[in-house]
């Protein structure tokens, strides 16, 4: 088991080089220029002023020296400067992350708390009026985008209680308050169709759980039935709803750009937006290489929870 987990650390060292090879290449192949779009394509400028502007970034060397150096600064923990606002990447990422992680984490506590409850009411009252409730709550999440229910959000807080999205973002720590005043809403706009997947998926995992031989056994042999949906349905269906719920979490670093825009949040999704807009190679490339990371970590993650929720599951 050990060696296992060793492996799977090691090879998220070749999974990201591989992510670093590709997005760095395929920034290169997007038409245009960050000098010649700082100061404008109408703008007269000497071409001297521009080729050293270019000479500033090292985008004056051949590619494999650009790519060598941007990665001996990543191994290094250098995310580089921005070649747009002329700030370390690093600074940037971190005045944004923390709403973005706020975000992610709320929205994915609410798709839990309404996911799990509502797929196992769904699955014991498979066929009645309980069921096909849930199933139009779930079906209704997947229908509608989250950007649009949060517009409604906004719509209805604007008109019955004078409320709009506040323009500066408000830290955890200096008003909780006023950050959950502000999060939550967007929080339940995703975290409604976050958990509309997650809820069809433990309703039809535990529906395939409750068919099992162990299930008619632990009947059998006079189990009270909400002890053999808790310890021995539920636990078993959670796996591939786990699945789901770690790479919605994962998606939702840096995608949530439309969201962002809607409750005015400047987080990691506009950021991304900007920086592949404006041909920001070096703010591009770290936000790409952050969101790889925490897919994998993510991934092995939920490979640990899996060994926890089925002490089936063995790794060799």
């Amino acid at each position: 088991m050990y060696r296992y987990f060793v492996s799977r650390l090691l090879m998220i060292i070749p999974t990201l080089f591989g992510v670093a090879v590709l997005t760095f290449v395929l920034l290169r192949l997007i038409p245009g220029d960050i000098v010649m779009l700082r100061y404008g394509t109408g703008a007269l400028v000497s071409e001297d002023v521009l080729q050293a502007e270019r000479a500033r970034y090292g985008l004056d060397k051949p590619i494999y020296e650009q790519f060598i150096s941007w990665l001996w600064g990543l191994v290094r923990g250098d995310l580089g400067v921005s070649m747009w606002t002329g700030k370390p990447v690093a600074y940037e990422v971190a005045i944004r992350l923390e709403l973005t992680l706020q975000l992610a984490i709320m929205a994915t506590l609410i798709a839990v708390a309404l996911a799990i409850p509502l797929g196992t009411l769904a699955a014991v009252k498979q066929n009645t009026w309980v069921d096909y409730a849930v199933r139009v709550f779930s079906i209704a999440g997947l229908a509608m985008p989250s950007f649009w229910l949060g517009i409604l959000m906004i719509l209805f807080l604007l008109i019955f209680f004078r409320w709009s999205p506040p323009v500066v973002f408000t830290p955890l720590w200096q008003n909780p308050l006023a950050n959950l005043t502000q999060l939550i809403w967007p929080a339940l706009a995703v975290g409604y169709r976050y958990s509309a997947v997650s809820t069809r998926m433990m309703r039809s995992a535990l529906l395939e759980v409750l068919r099992e031989d162990y299930i008619r056994t632990a009947r059998a042999k006079g189990l009270v039935e909400y002890l053999v949906i808790i310890r021995h349905g539920i636990r078993n269906a959670l796996l591939p709803v786990v699945t789901v719920i770690g790479l919605e979490f994962a998606f939702l670093i840096g995608g949530l750009v439309v969201t962002e825009q809607v409750f005015n949040l400047n987080g990691l999704g506009k950021l991304i937006v900007d920086a592949i807009s404006r041909r920001d190679y070096t703010m591009t490339q770290a936000l790409i290489m952050l969101s790889a990371g925490v897919f994998v970590i993510v991934n092995f993650l939920l490979d640990i929870c899996y060994m926890w929720l089925d002490p089936r599951i063995r790794y060799q």
